[in-house]
């Protein structure tokens, strides 16, 4: 397996998960965060894996979990940002700041609520991470969730839980626009209806929802999955128990039933193109890229004109390091959204990362002409700049910024 540039013996043990050679390490008194090339320490590589056993051992033996890599990734905010909930719980447990933030400014409540993740989102808010924090690009967990969801059952779920925990629906971003403004005008009606407070379905069918729902909070997944398949076999072929149904063997493990009970809701509900991202989410978590894309790509011939997944088609090809494919997905997204800063400044990513660096300048540009004053972009542009061995620019962009940013951060643009 290759390891990343000026890896460390533990580094690169931790990495391949070999367990007995990082104890001989350990033993032999190796330096526990002592950084590769990318500033990762032991930790962050085995949180990359989700090797949580590798994760406990480290952080038993101290491993810093809050130690960052160049990108101001720390092993906590990693674990949050990609749903390893067991990872991110040992980490809290272990001393991590939870008030600390990504190169975006955001908690990991942030990226979690983005990508659905609701499990993460029930952690991040059980540890006390503030719900209303937004990010720089001014978006708060609320907002993403409705701004980057759909509006569907698993979004809602998300938004219910940001809610129930004191999210402001009236919190607006840098546009002025609120999440009850976006809901509304995305036509989320089940966002809409969580935003007035109602208590949701009435009747039997409710009522088991409601109490599955109960145990889910509480992770009693089991438990929450008997009384929705009970529920099912006096409501056979609805799509809200079918959705429970899969969520709940997905949260299990249990993905290949998972997928099932989304194509039986998928089969008697064509139009519901939700059920193509659970069936990519839980082809993800099998590790199953074609499929996973595959999914998201007959959500996409149905309904071409929605950008949801398009855009979480994007998100996981950056994952998957297939960036040429991720800059055409957010081609697709400006043409329909040319004044999407966000896809912008994703396309800039993604073209940085292949060493196009004088379109990622321009991609990057095209966000600071939408939202001016925001610095995150700026800091983007300089890590280009860098790149392209042109200092000058450099500096004179970081000259703009600096009042503005944390120095912390300010550092993480000088690194580029």
């Amino acid at each position: 397996m290759t390891t990343q540039p000026s890896s460390t013996p533990l580094i690169a043990a931790a990495e391949q998960g070999d367990h007995a050679a990082v104890e001989q390490l350990l033993a032999a008194g190796a330096a526990l965060d002592a950084r590769d090339g990318l500033g990762r320490t032991a930790l962050m590589a085995a949180t990359q894996k989700n090797d949580l056993a590798m994760a406990r051992r480290l952080i038993e033996a101290g491993a810093d979990v809050n130690a960052r890599d160049i990108t101001l990734l720390s092993p906590y905010l990693c674990a949050g940002a990609n749903g390893f909930n067991a990872i991110l719980k040992l980490a809290i447990a272990s001393g991590a700041d939870r008030n600390s933030v990504n190169r975006f400014g955001g908690t990991p409540l942030l990226p979690s609520s983005e990508k659905g993740f609701l499990r993460t989102v029930r952690v991040c808010l059980a540890a006390g991470i503030p719900v209303d924090r937004a990010n720089d690009l001014g978006w708060s967990a609320l907002l993403e969730a409705v701004i980057l969801g759909d509006g569907g059952r698993l979004y809602g779920d998300v938004v219910e839980a940001l809610v129930e925990a004191g999210a402001s629906p009236h919190l607006k971003d840098r546009d002025g626009k609120s999440s009850l403004q976006h809901a509304q005008a995305l036509g989320q009606e089940r966002v809409l209806t969580i935003f007035r407070g109602d208590s949701g379905p009435a009747g039997p069918l409710g009522a088991a929802i409601r109490q599955a729902k109960a145990q889910e909070k509480s992770e009693r997944y089991e438990d929450a999955l008997a009384t929705i398949e009970a529920a099912l076999a006096r409501h056979r072929g609805d799509a809200d128990l079918l959705y429970y149904q899969g969520y709940y063997l997905y949260e299990l493990g249990r993905c290949e039933e998972a997928i099932r009970a989304f194509e039986t809701a998928l089969s008697l509900n064509p139009d519901a193109i939700e059920f193509h991202f659970y069936i990519a989410y839980a082809r993800r978590a099998m590790k199953q890229p074609e499929a996973a894309l595959a999914a998201f790509d007959a959500g996409v011939a149905k309904r071409p004109e929605v950008a949801f997944l398009r855009y979480h088609k994007s998100n996981y090809l950056r994952e998957l390091g297939r960036h040429e494919a991720a800059v055409a997905a957010m081609d697709e997204l400006l043409a329909q959204q040319p004044g999407r800063y966000d896809f912008s400044f994703h396309k800039a990513n993604s073209l940085r990362s292949l060493g196009r660096h004088e379109e990622a300048i321009t991609a990057i540009e095209n966000a600071i002409a939408s939202d001016a004053g925001n610095p995150l972009y700026r800091q983007h542009k300089v890590q280009s700049l860098r790149l392209l061995g042109r200092e000058v620019e450099a500096e004179s962009e970081l000259a703009q910024i600096q009042k503005q940013v944390p120095a912390e951060r300010l550092r993480a643009a000088r690194a580029g």
